[in-house]
């Protein structure tokens, strides 16, 4: 279990267009959520 203030280990996902974002893009920013969406089988 993370604490709160723990820093969190860089990662790359693909968004809906394809394109790879990794986490440090958005270093510096107050807030990132995550949206992770499963698929439909």
């Amino acid at each position: 279990m993370l604490k709160t203030g723990t820093t969190a280990a860089d990662f790359i996902l693909g968004d809906t267009q394809g394109r790879e974002i990794r986490l440090s893009d958005f270093f510096g920013k107050k807030n990132v959520v995550l949206v992770l969406m499963r698929g439909f089988a």
